[in-house]
């Protein structure tokens, strides 16, 4: 029997795109996986399809995170690997962005809702001596994007939040890693004009889009005990389109 059957892994924004794909593969290799959607439809259609069961979450909410612990804690138990994975866009120029709405939404979810999931869901881990958080970052938070400086900033956040708290938790057994994707074919994508895909796609040196699979390639081998000794890192999974020194 695989050690991974007594771990718990909650993957936020897991009803689709790159969350679905590491639910998907998490369960693959034998951890129990629970996914938190903001979308109740969703999460039973996802049910549906994978066996992988999902609680409402609305990340940006702290309440709403303290109240999704306690229902993972009351059906299945403290949660070990905690993806950070839930997060919007909305685009704009800086100049004509609104700043509730645009600006502090996107602030709200994409880097508030890593702080609330990790500060609910670290204590136990710590308690435990073991944890793994591992946050989904973007290239977009490395190296910024025009028309995108709510997202880039959250992103970007996300970075230092990791590090910071890599530091803090260690000591413990609790691990903190980022995986930045580049440009992976995910609804989010697919939404934008093909125009813009392909120029992006003919940036890449490899030749291609990402797949949901690469990103959670990263995202298994960072939940594993194999990464013990990998904390505060920034992954970056792009093709090569991105290479931060």
């Amino acid at each position: 029997m695989s050690e991974n059957t007594s771990k718990i892994a909650f993957v936020t924004g897991g009803a689709r795109g790159i969350g679905a794909r590491c639910a998907k593969d998490l369960k693959g290799q034998g951890y129990q996986v629970v996914i938190g959607d903001i979308n109740a439809d969703q999460i039973r259609n996802f049910q549906e399809e994978t066996g992988i069961p999902g609680v409402v979450i609305d990340v940006a909410s702290y309440d709403s995170v303290q109240a999704a612990q306690q229902l993972l804690i009351e059906k299945y138990g403290d949660v070990d690997i905690l993806v950070n994975n839930a997060g919007i866009t909305r685009d704009g120029f800086m100049h004509k962005m609104d700043p509730v709405s645009q600006w502090q939404t996107v602030i709200d979810v994409n880097l508030g809702g890593v702080f609330n999931t990790s500060r609910v869901f670290a204590p136990a881990m710590r308690e435990k001596g073991f944890g793994r958080i591992i946050n989904i970052s973007s290239m977009n938070g490395q190296r910024g994007q025009f028309g995108q400086s709510n997202y880039a900033a959250a992103k970007a956040g996300i970075l230092g939040f990791t590090r910071s708290i890599a530091q803090e938790l260690a000591g413990k057994g609790v691990t903190a890693n980022a995986v930045c994707p580049g440009f992976v074919e995910t609804e989010m994508t697919q939404a934008m004009p093909a125009e813009i895909l392909q120029q992006e796609q003919a940036k890449i040196p490899v030749g291609r889009l990402g797949l949901p699979e690469d990103i959670s390639n990263a995202v298994v081998f960072l939940a594993s005990t194999a990464s013990g000794f990998v904390n505060g890192a920034t992954l970056s999974v792009n093709g090569g389109q991105y290479m931060a020194a």
